[in-house]
């Protein structure tokens, strides 16, 4: 986009490029990635129109490019923007949070959680653009068939915390029988750290007073993940 496209309000556009009426004439398919962001953002500024303000936070993240970058960024990473207020920053994360829940809407229709590739798979883009680590609990019924999962708490990029009391709180709650428990490295990097194995072990030790097992800890990276089970680590 030249310098004068750039500057150029969308209402002095041609009526066929206008984004709105563009997807509107054409289809919704139609439209780039930018013209789409720059449905959602809605305005640009006065050194720039929105079509142009919207490609440059595609361009933003240092390696991530495009849309799968807008995942990668917080909410801080976004108001360093130029042009991105609060607003506009709330926005965009809404398009990366729908995008997850969309693919695991999808996911949860034919949810088979019966091995740790599984259950890898149907969390992986919940967990991988995460920016802090979380921790997911799994409830399964006697028979292993899933009851509910709960993001039960959430950590420093370095330390999550996981607390088993709380954790059989909630199974107790739900008349869980097992539990699996899944959490992200923000790293990229699924390899268990001595604390990961430690923590799993002790909330191990506190479900056999309870009779509740707990049969997994599913660490999840960048497209990959490890299973602390078929490590042979528990």
């Amino acid at each position: 986009m030249s310098e004068k496209n750039n500057l150029m309000k969308i209402s002095n556009m041609d009526t066929n490029e206008r984004p709105r009426e563009k997807a509107l004439h054409k289809g919704i398919e139609s439209l780039s990635d930018a013209e789409l962001l720059s449905l959602i953002l809605g305005s640009g500024n006065k050194d720039e129109n929105v079509i142009h303000l919207a490609q440059r936070v595609l361009n933003t993240h240092p390696v991530q490019k495009g849309l799968v970058g807008l995942n990668y960024m917080s909410y801080h990473d976004l108001i360093k923007i130029s042009g991105i207020g609060r607003v506009k920053a709330c926005q965009v994360m809404a398009v990366s949070e729908l995008s997850r829940r969309i693919s695991m809407s999808k996911k949860s229709r034919d949810v088979n959680l019966s091995s740790p590739a599984e259950i890898a798979d149907y969390y992986m883009e919940y967990c991988r653009f995460l920016t802090r680590e979380k921790v997911i609990v799994i409830f399964l019924s006697a028979s292993n068939e899933l009851i509910r999962w709960n993001t039960l708490s959430e950590g420093t990029v370095n330390r999550s915390l996981l607390s088993p009391r709380e954790i059989f709180i909630e199974a107790l709650k739900c008349d869980a029988v097992n539990i699996v428990l899944v959490h992200n490295h923000p790293s990229g990097d699924p390899d268990p750290s001595d604390a990961d194995i430690v923590i799993t072990k002790r909330v191990i030790e506190a479900g056999k007073y309870l009779g509740i097992g707990v049969l997994d800890h599913i660490i999840i990276g960048d497209r990959c993940y490890v299973s602390l089970h078929e490590r042979g680590l528990i």
